[in-house]
């Protein structure tokens, strides 16, 4: 498909729906296809004709100083063989592995050859090489706030390469500066969609649930750059964290939820100690304890089991009622 100018829709009001005042929606619209071309073979057997047309020419010019024919003649049939072999020589291409050609003909794109080693081609063609090498780059730092306003510094590592190489070169001015634009754009979109930590239930966030916001990542990029023929391969997050000037704040709160969540497990394993205490005692008939005893017991052994530091006790000499 060549170059189409996609003509514009019209909305209620006259405008070109969903397009800026004055943009007519003009784009190029191009999809990749094969070119003509021959692979080592071919491209072999036109290489010895250039030189056999070389070599005819260079015998003409030979000729005319021997003076064995009409000078003329020889002239022009010299030039001529030479110019031919030249034309020959501008379709002749070594494509590397990992490399594309894209083949245009006076402005008019023909198609992009993708077998490598020598190549022929159709002559007096402009060639552009397109690499569809896997490639990689990490985004820069940005500073967003998450789903709850909070603000914080993520970055990724983006994987892609160019799987259409008619989209990649005309379609967009710089595809690699585009993906790289795009990339960033959708980081931070898929990053304020989300809260940092301590996200409600049916809800992921960017700390706990960092392979699926990898995967939205990548399919935010992949959306926003497949006009460039551009594949992603994979995103993931290199850095997470909240910005400095709450990075203190957030750090105190993170530790007074561990606080909280270990003294949680703490109460819990002593109460089922004590309750384990308190059967044993009662089933081996070690002693009978009233419910103030029971209290008391209870009392001392929570207080052992719970405390920060090392229990110090105390004798008691007399009754517990005295």
């Amino acid at each position: 498909m060549n170059e189409i100018a996609s003509p514009p829709q019209e909305s209620v009001g006259g405008d070109p729906a969903g397009l800026p005042v004055g943009h007519e929606g003009t784009r190029v619209d191009v999809t990749e296809r094969l070119a003509w071309s021959w692979g080592a073979g071919g491209a072999a057997l036109a290489l010895l004709g250039m030189l056999a047309l070389t070599g005819a020419g260079i015998g003409m010019f030979t000729a005319i100083e021997s003076g064995s024919a009409s000078e003329p003649f020889l002239v022009i049939g010299g030039v001529a063989l030479i110019c031919l072999a030249t034309l020959l020589l501008t379709g002749l291409s070594v494509i590397s592995p990992g490399q594309t050609l894209v083949v245009q003909l006076f402005g008019r794109y023909l198609g992009t050859i993708r077998r490598t080693g020598l190549v022929f081609t159709v002559p007096l063609t402009t060639r552009k090489r397109v690499s569809v090498r896997v490639r990689n780059f990490e985004t820069s730092e940005l500073k967003v706030n998450d789903a709850d306003g909070n603000p914080i510094n993520i970055a990724a590592i983006v994987v892609w390469q160019v799987a259409d190489t008619a989209r990649a070169s005309f379609a967009v001015e710089d595809y690699a500066d585009f993906v790289r634009v795009q990339s960033e754009s959708a980081l931070r979109h898929v990053a304020m969609s989300h809260p940092y930590d301590q996200a409600d239930e049916g809800e992921e966030s960017l700390r706990g649930a960092t392979d699926l916001i990898s995967g939205e990542i990548a399919a935010e990029v992949a959306a926003r750059v497949v006009i460039a023929g551009i594949e992603v391969v994979e995103a993931r997050i290199s850095n997470l964290a909240y910005a400095p000037e709450i990075a203190q704040a957030m750090l105190q709160r993170q530790q007074a939820g561990a606080i909280i969540a270990a003294r949680s497990r703490i109460v819990e394993g002593a109460v089922s100690m004590v309750e384990d205490a308190l059967g044993r005692l009662e089933k081996d008939g070690i002693v009978t304890l009233d419910d103030e005893r029971r209290a008391s017991m209870v009392s001392n052994l929570l207080v052992v089991l719970c405390s920060d530091s090392r229990a110090t006790p105390v004798v008691n000499a007399g009754s517990l009622y005295s």
